[in-house]
Parts: C-alpha cells; sequence; structure tokens
C-alpha cells in the first residue's frame, strides 16, 4: 500500500477516532496525539502482518492504549479514570465497522468545538481539523489566513475549551441554537472540500454523503431553525449536479455548460421542499440566499434555456447584505461578467486582489476567464499559470489547462 492510500485511509478514519478518544478522555490533545501514534504504529505493523479488516477498530484500539500509557506516565491515571465514561466500545470497535460504531461521539465532538467558550471562527477551525480531517493548509485556505495565524488560533481554541471545563457531553436541546451557526459554518466548509473536486477523487470526496446525512438530521432535529433547512436545500441543490460536472475527458465542466438532463432530479426536489419550508419561517437569510442561488440554476431543466445570470447577480446583490466577504464578492462577479460584461467584473475582481485572494485558486482562474475574455492574453496565460501552481484537482487542472491551451497567443 502506497503513502497516499496509507494518508486516505488515515485521513477518513481520523475524525471518528479523535471524536471517541476525546468523548472517553476529555482531552482534545491527548486524543489527537494518541491517534498520530497509532497511524506511527499502523505505518511499521501492517506491512508486516497484513492490512486488518476493521481498520477503524484496528487504529481506535492502539490509539486508546497510547492514550492510557500516556496518562500512567503522567501519574494522573486516577484522577483521569473517574472521569472517563463507562466505555465498552473497544472490543465492539474490534467487531464491528467503525462507521457505524461512531457516529453519535462525532456529532457530539462537533457541538463540543462549537462551545461558546470560544469564537465562531475558532470552533470552526477546531471542528474541521478534528472531526472533518482537514489539513491546517486546507483551513487556513479556507478561511484566507497563513497556516501560521491559523495554528495559533487552534492553539488558542483548545486552550479555551480545556480551560472552560467543556463537558463533553451533547448539549441540552435548549443550548444548541446558541452554537447552530458554527455547527452549519463548519458543515458548510466541509462540504466546500468534498464539492471542490469534481471528480470526487479527493480525500475529503466522502464528506458530500456524510453532510447530506448530517444536515438531513440537523433539519429533523431542528424543524423550525431556518437556516438549518437553508443548509440542508444548499447540499441537495448542490449535489444534485455532479453527475454533469466531469465531461468525457474527466475535466470540470462549468455550471452554465452542464446538461441540466443529467442532474438527479430527487435531489432538486428535496432542496425546494427544504428551502420553501425555510422560507415560509422567516426571510431570507444568508444560507437561504445561497440555497436560492442554486435553486436557480436547477430550476434551469435545458440547456435550451439561457444560464440566469440576472436572477443569481440579484441574489448575489441580497447576500451581500449579510456576507460582504471577499469570497461572495468574488461569486458576485461571475454574474458580473455575464450582466454587465468582462471590464465590469474585471475591475471589482483586481479590487480584491488585496483581500487575501492571491492564494486563492478560484481567483485566479476567474481573473484569467476575464482577461482571455478581454483579448489580454498574455496577462490571462499568467493568471491560468497562477492557479494552476495553486495544485487543483485533477478536473479542475484540466480545465485550465485546456482554457491556457485556447488562448492564441501571437
Amino acid at each position: 500500500m502506497n503513502d497516499a492510500a496509507l494518508d486516505r485511509i488515515f485521513r477518513d478514519a481520523s475524525g471518528r477516532i479523535v471524536a471517541a478518544l476525546a468523548a472517553r478522555f476529555r482531552c482534545l490533545d491527548l486524543a489527537e496525539d494518541a491517534f498520530a501514534e497509532a497511524c506511527v504504529k499502523a505505518v511499521e505493523a501492517w506491512p508486516i502482518s497484513g492490512i486488518p479488516h476493521n481498520l477503524g477498530g484496528w487504529l481506535y484500539r492502539i490509539a486508546e492504549r497510547r492514550a492510557i500509557d500516556a496518562i500512567r506516565r503522567q501519574r494522573t491515571r486516577e484522577r483521569l479514570a473517574s472521569e472517563i465514561l463507562p466505555y465498552d466500545t473497544p472490543v465492539q470497535m474490534a467487531e464491528e465497522d467503525d462507521r457505524a460504531a461512531i457516529p453519535d461521539e462525532r456529532l457530539r465532538l462537533i457541538f463540543i468545538c462549537c462551545h461558546p467558550a470560544v469564537t465562531t471562527d475558532a470552533r470552526v477551525a477546531l471542528t474541521l481539523k478534528l472531526v472533518c480531517g482537514l489539513s491546517v493548509q486546507e483551513i487556513s485556505s479556507a478561511f484566507l489566513l497563513t497556516e501560521t495565524a491559523l495554528a495559533q488560533r487552534l492553539v488558542r481554541a483548545k486552550r479555551k475549551i480545556a480551560e472552560a471545563g467543556v463537558p463533553f457531553d451533547l448539549p441540552r436541546p435548549e443550548d444548541w441554537i446558541e452554537r447552530l451557526d458554527a455547527v452549519l459554518t463548519t458543515l458548510e466548509i466541509a462540504y466546500a472540500k468534498a464539492h471542490e473536486d469534481a471528480a470526487g477523487a479527493s480525500v475529503h470526496a466522502g464528506y458530500a454523503s456524510e453532510i447530506l446525512e448530517f444536515t438531513r438530521v440537523l433539519a429533523e432535529l431542528l424543524p423550525n431553525e431556518p437556516e438549518a433547512l437553508a443548509l440542508a436545500s444548499l447540499v441537495r441543490f448542490s449535489e444534485a449536479r455532479r453527475p454533469a460536472r466531469l465531461d468525457d475527458h474527466g475535466a470540470m465542466v462549468p455550471l452554465s455548460e452542464q446538461d441540466p438532463a443529467h442532474w438527479r432530479h430527487s435531489l432538486i426536489v428535496a432542496g425546494d421542499r427544504y428551502l420553501r419550508s425555510a422560507l415560509k419561517l422567516a426571510p431570507a437569510g444568508p444560507r437561504a440566499l445561497q440555497a436560492a442561488i442554486h435553486g436557480t440554476w436547477c430550476a434551469r431543466g435545458s440547456l435550451a434555456r439561457p444560464p440566469p445570470w440576472r436572477e443569481v447577480l440579484a441574489l448575489y446583490d441580497r447576500l451581500l447584505e449579510f456576507r460582504d466577504d471577499a469570497v461572495v464578492r468574488l461569486n458576485r462577479a461571475v454574474a458580473v461578467s455575464e450582466v454587465l460584461g468582462p471590464q465590469a467584473a474585471l475591475s471589482e475582481v483586481e479590487a480584491l486582489a488585496q483581500e487575501g485572494l492571491r492564494i486563492f485558486l478560484p481567483f485566479h482562474a476567474l481573473h484569467a476567464d476575464l482577461l482571455r475574455r478581454l483579448d489580454r492574453l498574455q496577462e490571462a496565460r499568467a493568471a491560468y499559470d497562477a492557479a494552476l501552481a495553486l495544485h487543483p484537482t485533477i478536473a479542475e487542472r484540466l480545465w485550465l489547462e485546456g482554457r491556457k491551451k485556447s488562448l492564441a497567443i501571437g
């Protein structure tokens, strides 16, 4: 088994296992360290003994032993033992699929990390790392931060949780609402990582189906929370389009060029139902407006109908009232380019260059496309090179390379 395959296994298992360890031992650092040691042990043992049938159960058992050894070394086992929840799962996990054994622990850790003792951004960042297995580089890119700044934020968040004595239990239902925005933001970013690879081949691709389920559960638990319903809608509209996101050569297909005939109608119907329920409860908030943008595309029905750029632009203008940030403005600029022309959009995009977007691949991809449409071909080539230097997924890379080759310079 090569290093890439091992990395995928470890990252897939990390969220569930760290969640279970943290719930048992009430220490996030101990849980992370123990899981890391289990991964090292796997690299040493599996080439000799073979790959175990239940990867998660094997990793959990080793990590649990490492955690207990660490407690013994610190001579605090007696104190911590009184705090450890009764837990018979280790034996059970040896026999069962860990995906079935830990889902409640994972959901619990999402709410723990979203405790109001720390700031919303810190809650989200910590949850993305511990529960979703995103790397510091991936999270820092999502927040448009440097890796150093993000790492410091994570350390402060864990310290806050420890100092606040946050109980490792799912909060009471009456306490869910104060954590809900951070929980939904976490799911949004995790889903974005799954969605960014059109081919569904990235280490985070599995989040898409998981977040479909998470949003369904949250919508059932909180049927009167419009933003929870709106996120359930958004994810379904987005996932409905997945079958049309690749061409015959494996390259990404832009949304405006996707054939709606290949979209999954059942998910569109479900997304529309969630969105209508959300709008009955309250005027459209930020997630409802995002869902409405996706829903507007999903209502297109056929390539024979023109893309709904004016409707999309109007919705983005409303979204700016809630989220006036660089990423929303960048997405809005795509619609601006179609409604008002590429020069108007280019002025807005270049004004965003100081917003930290120079490390954000979609910025360079859109910049390149606008320059191409304005026949500024040498500049467009440089912008495509800048996008390609940011390690796009295979499908995205093929699309960018195709656009770059289409430039008829000289």
